[in-house]
């Protein structure tokens, strides 16, 4: 969800401007979009450079350094980069020239202790736009985007954000409501939590895609308004009291008793 402070049962928030005279949500981890260029969550800080500057791994391993340094100290305790889409995708100067160069800025965050999270699985970079730009996105699987992905799970990225477009080859759903996406990440060996993009989009659809969302295989799902988080959380309770929701529970604490902030 965005913002603070948060309800109950909330197991993060996204910091999109921080008002530091508000306490820290209890229990809560605190998120932010910090990927540098145009769009930060705090201007203030870095990285400055948006992620298509880097042309080095140095490069954007130092800038992951400047930036988890500066997110612990504003207690921040995981950044939502890096953007693992290929470079020819819809996101422009938010996508890395290469992956490996991606996967650097990852690097840096983590010798900072700062958590990362590596998005937009499976791929945004076949997309014709984004998914924050249009409620449809078609785009198809890649095998470099994949690959990617792949990386990032070897080097023991922890968090994995799924997009929102639509891939014929895995379903009829959106990725991040598609069981077979979950099964695909899955099938990398990755054991972190999967973090949806922001359900928001789709909140005027059913009210019921906080449960599809769950069965699918999400962890976390990520909404812009608060009042859908608070609505999604009613939703899931009932399969929380069956232990529907009891291996995704386990992954969200496993993560947030490693990053939460020390």
């Amino acid at each position: 969800m965005s913002g603070l402070p948060a309800p109950p049962g909330v197991g993060g928030v996204l910091v999109q401007r921080w008002n530091r005279n508000v306490p820290r949500p209890p229990g809560a981890l605190v998120f932010a979009d910090q990927e540098g260029g145009a769009t930060p969550a705090f201007r203030e800080l870095p990285p400055i450079e948006p992620a298509a500057a880097y042309t080095t791994e140095a490069q954007a391993l130092a800038a992951g350094r400047a930036t988890g340094n500066a997110l612990r100290q504003a207690r921040v305790d995981v950044d939502l980069a890096p953007v693992l889409d290929s470079p020819d995708g819809p996101l422009g100067a938010r996508q890395f020239r290469r992956a490996s160069i991606g996967l650097a800025f990852a690097r840096g965050l983590a010798a900072t202790g700062e958590g990362s999270c590596a998005k937009h699985f499976p791929g945004l970079g076949s997309a014709a736009v984004s998914t924050d730009d249009s409620p449809h996105v078609d785009a198809v699987l890649r095998p470099r985007e994949l690959a990617g992905f792949g990386a990032a799970i070897a080097a023991d990225v922890s968090c994995v954000m799924v997009n929102n477009a639509f891939y014929g080859t895995l379903g009829r759903r959106r990725a991040s409501l598609e069981p077979a996406t979950y099964r695909l990440l899955r099938s990398t060996g990755f054991r972190g939590v999967a973090i949806t993009d922001s359900l928001s989009i789709v909140a005027h659809s059913p009210r019921d895609w906080p449960v599809v969302a769950a069965r699918a295989g999400a962890d976390l799902l990520l909404f812009t308004d608060p009042r859908e988080a608070r609505a999604a959380i009613d939703d899931l309770l009932p399969l929380a009291r069956r232990g529907e929701l009891d291996a995704h529970v386990a992954r969200a604490l496993r993560f947030r008793a490693r990053y939460e902030a020390r």
